[in-house]
């Protein structure tokens, strides 16, 4: 009986003593996890505490190359009136802009210059052409138009050296050459507007002595499956 007692005594003590220690395993947990919860809780507040950027300490400072703006004048100058990129060109020339300002630019402004001139005329002759071609045209047209009207019969055009064939022969001709002024329009137009683009461009390219060029002799060094091949070759090497 009193072994009987003495084991259920010795087993509350047993059941108190786990209790106790499972109590304070779960205390010591709970106070290891609250710290790092302080911790994340105050790196938030001094995250949220920190200065928000503002736009200006955002924005990056951006190159601009005035090369390509000065490009970009000319070719809307030159789309809108042909020439007028090149006398750009001349305005950049006269307010010394570019790696050459300070430099006599006679010779430049007289190349530029004789530009426009081509231009112009390029379009003149090419307008005379054309209208001389629409008028032999007109002519050619009339008179196969008569003659198959008229069979047999030439009209008094000044063209009656001319056999049918050979009428139908020179309004297909001139015909064509009309067309061929036509396209010839268009180049010129586009080499006004690649013209004065380019020239706008190299007008701020550094071209002054320092920039050069040497070319030697070298070989190049092949490996191939029947053996080792030594090719004669030359070396350019530029120097800005």
């Amino acid at each position: 009986m009193q072994k009987t007692k003495l084991l259920i005594l010795v087993s509350l003590f047993t059941f108190f003593l786990v209790n106790l220690a499972s109590a304070q395993v779960k205390d010591t947990v709970l106070k290891s996890v609250e710290p790092t919860k302080k911790i994340k809780l105050s790196k938030s507040i001094d995250t949220a505490a920190k200065k928000p950027m503002t736009r200006k300490d955002s924005m990056k400072a951006k190159y601009v190359n005035p090369g390509k703006v000065a490009g970009r004048k000319a070719v809307f100058r030159s789309m809108l009136i042909p020439g007028w990129g090149q006398l750009y060109n001349i305005q950049l020339l006269n307010d010394g802009y570019g790696t050459r300002a300070g430099k006599s630019q006679v010779l430049q402004k007289l190349y530029t210059g004789g530009k426009i001139v081509a231009i112009y005329g390029g379009a003149t002759a090419l307008t005379l052409s054309y209208l001389d071609s629409r008028k032999n045209y007109n002519r050619f047209l009339a008179e196969a138009q008569y003659r198959e009207q008229n069979p047999g019969k030439k009209s008094d055009q000044g063209l009656s050296q001319y056999t049918n064939q050979g009428i139908l022969d020179g309004k297909s001709l001139y015909k064509r050459n009309s067309q061929i002024v036509l396209f010839s329009y268009g180049l010129l137009y586009a080499a006004n507007i690649v013209d004065a683009y380019v020239a706008a461009r190299l007008h701020f390219f550094n071209i002054d002595n320092n920039l050069s060029f040497k070319v030697t002799p070298s070989m190049i060094n092949s490996s191939t499956m029947y053996g080792f091949n030594a090719t004669p070759a030359l070396k350019l090497s530029l120097t800005f």
